[in-house]
């Protein structure tokens, strides 16, 4: 998280932008121990397989309405306090988790819990947009790169509880607690929203954006291909490695751990490409890489192989995120920029429902190795939509910002 202290960037906004990246690290910190907790959920209450894809799904579904709820938050208030508010929610519902008596009571607290992710997850990202707009150059995929390593932060944390007979109530209250302990660190430090002189008091209900549909929507697709790709591999991958190759348990979750830590590599490396070659070029690469890497998962003939071909991946398509949010905040107007960040939000829970249900339902009427067919072709999908990532144009009432499409324009 160093910069190069340029001096037409402030003191406060290097102050918000570790505080904002905290935000990141902690969201990835309590995901991860909640997802990675479900196989002991699934013994405690007696889920089969079904009712833990239905959770998943349904955890998607309403971090979908939470994002819109984090669009309404941030325009009464600011992004800064949508997301202390989301960051306090998934801290509560998670510390609550753990101690759920009965099937009811798990299903309602990881409903608020989602609703509190979809805040965060849009929050965090207006925040970002914000502060990268600040420093005048790309620096989202950094903020991505913290909630990776807090993501692998969160799995080690439930692995080490677990091989210490640690209970799940007790190893969920202590991760809610990080997160307290986090936000109430990195909380005061959130940048605080100031609107350009002349910008017009926040307005209460929908409120029309106008922005290039055409170049929205692209940019929307992309996001929710990458994160269709990104949760086929984290749903079946350690699937397809044990089932498929017949790898044993501990073999197969390699899988998902090399995507994951290579997906650490290629944010932490991000910022520096863009700026090396620019954003068309490196979502044409990244996705060549991922086009690479999933053709080897797909042709594997053993785990070896495939666990090889899950790094390849990771080290391509996971800088489009942080790409897609940065372009996003190009389509604002002066004022708007939370509003676009929340709406192209929505479509990673788009991807993540798209990455679940196809993926594995091709899987289901074939074979899991065929059902890795899906991602690949996503994949070849955002090298055909690197061009919407192109900077042309001016953002109306955003002068600050790159550069953006002006053609097509309508109201979102």
């Amino acid at each position: 998280m160093t910069d190069s202290r340029r001096p037409d960037v402030s003191a406060d906004h290097r102050s918000a932008r570790i505080a904002a990246a905290g935000a990141f690290g902690l969201q990835g910190f309590l995901l991860a121990a909640v997802l990675t907790q479900l196989p002991q959920y699934q013994d405690r209450f007696g889920f089969d397989d079904t009712v833990i894809v239905v959770a998943v799904v349904t955890v998607s579904l309403i971090a979908g309405a939470g994002s819109v709820l984090a669009e309404h938050l941030a325009r009464r208030f600011s992004s800064r306090s949508a997301l202390r508010f989301g960051l306090a929610t998934i801290t509560v519902a998670g510390g609550a988790l753990g101690f759920s008596p009965n099937t009811a009571a798990f299903f309602f607290c990881l409903s608020v819990y989602g609703a509190g992710l979809g805040i965060v997850d849009a929050a965090a990202n207006m925040q970002a947009v914000s502060i990268q707009h600040a420093y005048g150059r790309f620096i989202l995929s950094s903020f991505h790169a913290v909630w990776s390593v807090g993501a692998i932060a969160g799995a080690l944390f439930v692995a080490a509880t677990s091989a210490l007979g640690v209970g799940v109530a007790t190893a969920q209250l202590v991760a809610a607690l990080v997160v307290a302990v986090g936000l109430a660190v990195c909380g005061p430090r959130l940048l605080v929203r100031q609107e350009p002189a002349g910008t017009a008091a926040p307005a209460t209900g929908f409120v029309p954006v106008p922005v290039p549909i055409r170049a929205l929507l692209a940019l929307g697709t992309a996001m929710a291909l990458f994160y269709a790709i990104d949760f086929g591999v984290g749903n079946w991958s350690a699937l397809y490695v044990r089932n498929v190759l017949l790898a044993d348990a501990g073999t197969a979750a390699l899988a998902l751990a090399a995507y994951q830590c290579s997906a650490l590599v290629s944010r932490l490396s991000g910022d520096y490409w863009v700026a090396k070659y620019g954003e068309i070029a490196v979502v044409r690469a990244g996705s060549a890489v991922g086009v690479a890497g999933l053709t080897v998962v797909v042709l594997a003939p053993s785990p070896a192989v495939a666990i090889a071909g899950f790094l390849v991946v990771g080290l391509g398509v996971p800088v489009v995120a942080p790409l897609c949010f940065s372009a996003a905040g190009r389509l604002a107007p002066g004022g708007q920029v939370d509003d676009v960040v929340a709406r192209i939000n929505l479509f990673n829970y788009v991807g993540t429902l798209v990455g679940g249900a196809i993926v594995g339902g091709v899987a289901a009427a074939t074979s899991l190795r065929i059902g890795f067919v899906v991602p690949l072709l996503f994949a070849v999908g955002l090298i055909l939509l690197a061009p919407a990532f192109a900077r042309t144009g001016t953002a109306p009432g955003n002068p600050s910002g790159p550069r953006i499409p002006t053609d097509s324009r309508c109201s979102t």
